[in-house]
């Protein structure tokens, strides 16, 4: 079978290839998927996408118009997706459900302890020979409160790990983990609860009409003074522009995102040469106590592998007429 995969980058290269074991003819394209990019499938039965891959309606409907049954999706999240026009035209998707719940929990760990050990700054001074500890302060994370709002695979990987740290552990999610409220004495909450005992909360839920800008100036209002707020879920759970005024007061202590409700056409490429265009992540870069990585936290060898293993599953299992069970839409 003939794929065209889309947003194909350095790293995931050679991933895609050996799982494929040249079964399938696969077209690597560096094209984001487009309307105009859409033509690069032509004569493909399938295509394979990214997370950057917006397929819209009309994207859709070039697809299929192009003899495209079937989109390949290399993520977990299905929120760049149209899902209802896919339904409509009998396009069937199927995604990656779990490729390493560990390597993104533990990505949000990091973003916690190089924002209050002070990590980037500390480096940068060294490398200026400033042996100087002035200004370096963190805090101990045992004894803190965690708030984890989502707690489904990856969120309770960072429940765990922040328990093993002596933290206690609140979370808020609609269907409660019973291991968590086991082994990690979990209480869940709601909300406003969370906002208001949490002294780091930490972003697990996927984006959707409920959840979009679930953090906002309303419930960052909760929040305590100087609280550590973590986003590796996605970009749209957070209205950026209501964290500017509360880092510029302290309300917000800590930022670390790997996610950016902005980030098309941002994350992923190299603007060095560039104009930033883009005041409110201009902005954040200018704050000392925000840390933004590009959507690296799924960034391990072992995702990748797994990723690429379930997406070729994925392509064989189609190709066979048979279920896969990472379907979306069947």
């Amino acid at each position: 079978m003939k794929i065209a995969i889309y947003s194909v980058h350095q790293f995931e290269r050679s991933y895609l290839l050996q799982a494929n074991h040249n079964k399938h003819e696969l077209i690597l394209l560096e094209e984001v998927l487009s309307e105009a990019s859409a033509e690069l499938a032509a004569g493909c039965m399938a295509i394979c996408i990214f997370v950057s891959d917006k397929t819209t309606a009309a994207v859709l409907n070039k697809l299929s118009a192009l003899g495209i049954h079937f989109i390949a999706l290399r993520s977990a999240g299905y929120n760049h997706v149209d899902l209802a026009e896919a339904k409509k035209i009998n396009i069937k998707l199927a995604r990656v459900p779990e490729y390493s719940p560990y390597a993104v929990a533990e990505h949000a760990i990091a973003l916690m302890l190089a924002l209050n050990r002070q990590l980037i700054h500390a480096h940068n001074r060294i490398t200026e020979l400033n042996f100087s500890l002035n200004g370096l302060k963190g805090f101990d994370m045992h004894g803190k409160t965690a708030g984890i709002m989502g707690t489904g695979k990856i969120g309770s990987q960072v429940a765990r790990i922040l328990h093993g740290f002596g933290c206690k552990i609140i979370a808020f999610d609609s269907i409660e983990n019973e291991s968590l409220k086991k082994d990690c004495s979990t209480d869940y909450v709601d909300l406003k609860i969370l906002c208001e005992q949490a002294d780091i909360i930490s972003l697990h839920l996927p984006l959707n009409n409920q959840t979009k800008h679930i953090i906002r100036q309303e419930t960052i209002g909760f929040m305590k003074k100087g609280v550590m707020l973590i986003n590796t879920s996605r970009g749209g759970l957070i209205n950026t522009a209501d964290l500017l005024e509360p880092l510029k007061s302290g309300l917000i202590g800590y930022l670390g995102l790997d996610v950016y409700e902005e980030e098309e056409g941002l994350f992923f490429e190299d603007h060095s040469q560039d104009i930033l265009q883009d005041d409110i992540i201009a902005r954040l870069m200018s704050f000392r106590n925000v840390l933004i990585t590009s959507h690296q936290a799924f960034l391990t060898d072992t995702a990748l592998e797994n990723i690429a293993t379930t997406t070729i599953h994925n392509l064989d299992c189609f190709e066979q007429g048979i279920l896969s069970g990472n379907e979306l839409n069947n």
